[in-house]
């Protein structure tokens, strides 16, 4: 049964035209929270594929020379038309994906501030003038778009994550072919319509669905496509990578973490549980750079244990919509399996199950927060990527030791440590191999700040400048000003 507040049809957007379900296969759209179909949803053809990126092709020319400031307040208009549009953007983020609605505004909030952001950050590209060789030389570096981009983006944050990658793209110049996830739609739609409403001309952001490495591999391969950006799993990330790279086209890979959180024992037990409680199970877990393994000095590692687990069973669990909802469903019945196994797995290494570790009710895909203790570092949740409700603890003595166990994956997204020692604070931060690094505090990415992992999490960076730098390539010229 469709819910009213879902749109009743999705479309793919190729070339200025919006295309529905005539002459496509469907994919079944799924509210998580109740397992039943929101709607369906078209799935490109070849030749959708093929127009997608020659309109990108063909619209690059116009749309580069346009001056940055008129693509700034194009950008701006977008902003302003999501403002405008947000009870209803937030209520089908939360359909879809599941989150609760009063994260699904803070969602928005942050894909308004990227795309204001970027707005005003391209007109700022700035190159830079050499010192010359001769007074009758003039040498310059100048920053100019890379050309039509292909962009992939999940499902965790769909509104955010694409609206990021729309707005630094088309600030700096380039078109856009953007294929999110098939779980989160209309979210992606609605963002693409903010953009058409406000004036991006036909052609400069086209919007695909479907079969995602059908997509991936005929997008990467077309000779118009001067850039690759992608959000999601390290497994995906390192097979686009290779298809990118037989081309020799740049790439931007944002991929899977395995936050540490270190807790020292000169803390205050109380705030620091709260912290980590609200910030582990924020969107079920959901987050590529959620804490995911707890490491607490062995001294205040009970108290730590029993608060966090008070406060994770505390937690009210529900369908989204319901404005007493503090944690949803998880997306999809992956991850609810994955739940499941990470849990079973654990337990079966000697785990102990604080609260929490399994499935609540039998409709939709919701998993209870959970806490384990005890847990052996051989276990397959210190090893992967949860992306799910479910903490692992385990204590520490020594910083040394804490610090190489913290770094003992092939991943380094994110990572945090609590202590009120500036030496440790200093220590950590530096020896610590991640590229978000939160000290005595969380904070979800920013539209001013570079995001960008180490080891297997990713390449390049998004949010900041650095982030807009991703779609620009520098150019020296050197001039005589004499005549030949």
């Amino acid at each position: 049964m469709r819910t009213t507040a879902y749109p009743k049809s999705l479309a793919l957007f190729v070339a200025g035209e919006w295309r529905g379900a005539a002459g496509r296969d469907l994919l079944p759209v799924i509210n998580p929270a109740t397992g039943g179909e929101l709607a369906r949803l078209p799935v490109a053809t070849d030749a959708d594929i093929d127009e997608a990126v020659r309109a990108a092709e063909d619209a690059f020319v116009a749309w580069s020379q346009t001056s940055a400031w008129d693509r700034a307040a194009i950008l701006r208009q977008a902003a302003a038309l999501i403002e405008e549009r947000r009870a209803t953007l937030a209520a089908i983020l939360t359909l879809e994906n599941g989150k609760p609605l009063a994260d699904s505004h803070g969602e928005l909030d942050r894909v308004i501030d990227s795309i204001t952001y970027c707005a005003e950050e391209a007109k700022r590209s700035y190159g830079r003038i050499l010192p010359p060789r001769s007074r009758l030389l003039t040498q310059a570096t100048v920053k100019r778009p890379v050309g039509p981009v292909a962009a992939f983006a999940p499902w965790n944050f769909p509104a955010f994550l694409a609206a990021r990658k729309i707005a630094a793209a088309l600030a700096v110049g380039c078109t856009i072919v953007l294929k999110p996830a098939e779980e989160t739609p209309a979210i992606c739609i609605e963002l693409v319509r903010a953009f058409v409403d406000a004036g991006v001309p036909a052609g400069a952001l086209n919007l695909l669905f479907g079969v995602p490495a059908r997509i991936s591999e005929r997008v990467i391969a077309a000779p118009a496509i001067r850039k690759i950006t992608f959000t999601g799993s390290v497994g995906v990330g390192r097979l686009l990578a290779t298809q990118a790279a037989r081309h020799l086209k740049p790439v931007t890979m944002e991929l899977g973490g395995h936050a540490p959180v270190v807790v020292f024992d000169d803390v205050d037990v109380e705030p620091v549980a709260r912290a980590c409680a609200a910030f582990k199970f924020r969107n079920a877990g959901q987050v590529c750079l959620s804490p995911s393994r707890f490491y607490v000095h062995a001294s205040i590692a009970p108290a730590f244990i029993e608060r966090l687990s008070a406060l994770a069973q505390s937690l009210r669990v529900g369908d989204g919509m319901a404005p007493d909802t503090q944690m949803g469903p998880l997306n999809n019945e992956r991850r609810l399996h994955a739940a499941e196994r990470l849990v079973e797995d654990a337990r079966q290494r000697g785990a102990r199950v604080e609260t929490g570790g399994e499935r609540v009710g039998r409709e939709g895909f919701f998993f209870a927060p959970t806490v384990l203790s005890r847990v052996a570092e051989a276990s397959s949740i210190m090893t992967e990527e949860p992306f799910c409700p479910v903490a692992p603890v385990l204590t520490f003595e020594d910083l040394d030791e804490v610090i190489a166990r913290a770094n003992g994956v092939d991943v380094g997204l994110a990572a945090y440590a609590f202590t009120n020692r500036l030496d440790r604070a200093a220590e950590f931060a530096e020896r610590i191999e991640a590229g978000w690094i939160g000290i005595n505090s969380f904070t979800p990415s920013l539209a001013d700040a570079p995001i960008g992992g180490l080891k297997d999490s990713g390449l390049g960076y998004e949010g900041g400048p650095e982030g807009l730098d991703a779609y620009l390539h520098t150019r020296f010229i050197s001039q005589s000003n004499t005549v030949v």
